[in-house]
């Protein structure tokens, strides 16, 4: 039987450190503040920006959503952008996707302050991440190395298959784990005999948003698994990038989508704005 490595439970946990810590900071004159910058008229962007929120004022994190609109041009979405970036009482700033035709993520989120980065969304973020610099990690790519830690998996010299090369998962994850000593290989689209590559993998991270790539064929009996998929059914829910039924009995663990990866990526989020202030309060 394979066995479920829930995040709920760490991020529950993330959230008490935070919300103490957020409560000290205001107590202190420096109320942590997250902006949350939109434009687009989808629903499921708009549930997961306000879920956030929701998060975040549990927290004691002030949240404020910048809600521009689908007809936004990237020059209204960058001046927002640098405008909170310059804002002395804002700490984190989030640039929800997807944008407008024509915008560009990676551009425009090199308006937002490194400082204020909390998802790891500015390419400045990326190059320091790289080069062991102090910078904040994409939160779902932090939280694939925290849900291990959680469950006491060591990956030191252990052999990880990331599948997806995304700036926003896949590349920093496997910086991430580099930088924990772990071997690691990158697979992505034009990789041939993906089952080779991953089937000799020690741990597999999938991360390509592509529902049921992973099949028992392409693990290893004791494989770990972490799966970063969030797909969504027909049936309103969410679907991962593990085929879960097919890995039972032959992965030793996997983590459940939802309830894995998801909670600790929002709670690191969090996490992440509340040291931004706390980084800010040291420097004023």
């Amino acid at each position: 039987m394979t066995d479920l490595l829930s995040g709920r439970e760490y991020a529950a946990r993330l959230r008490e450190r935070t919300a103490a810590e957020a409560a000290r900071l205001a107590a202190s004159g420096t109320p942590p503040r997250l902006a949350v910058v939109t434009a687009t008229a989808d629903e499921s962007s708009a549930w997961y920006v306000r879920s956030i929120a929701r998060a975040a004022e549990k927290c004691g994190i002030h949240c404020g959503i910048a809600d521009l609109g689908p007809r936004a041009t990237p020059a209204d979405i960058g001046a927002r952008l640098a405008g909170l970036s310059a804002d002395h009482a804002t700490h984190g700033i989030i640039l929800q996707t997807p944008l407008p035709p024509g915008a560009s993520a990676q551009e425009l989120a090199a308006e937002i302050a490194v400082a204020k980065d909390v998802d790891g969304a500015n390419p400045l973020s990326l190059g320091r991440l790289a080069a062991g610099l102090p910078a904040f990690a994409p939160a779902t790519a932090e939280a694939v190395v925290a849900v291990l830690d959680a469950h006491g998996i060591e990956v030191a010299g252990r052999r990880v298959a990331v599948v997806g090369r995304s700036t926003v998962v896949g590349k920093p994850a496997a910086l991430l784990l580099l930088d924990r000593d772990a071997t690691v290989t990158v697979a992505h689209s034009r990789t041939q005999d993906l089952a080779a590559l991953t089937g000799a993998a020690d741990i597999v991270v999938a991360a390509a948003g592509c529902p049921g790539l992973i099949t028992a064929d392409h693990i290893r009996p004791g494989a770990i698994l972490v799966d970063v998929g969030t797909n969504p059914t027909p049936d309103g829910g969410l679907t991962g990038d593990i085929d879960a039924a097919s890995v039972d009995g032959r992965a030793a663990a996997l983590t459940p989508v939802p309830g894995g990866v998801g909670p600790v990526t929002t709670a690191l989020l969090l996490q992440h704005t509340v040291r931004a202030a706390a980084e800010a309060n040291g420097a004023a």
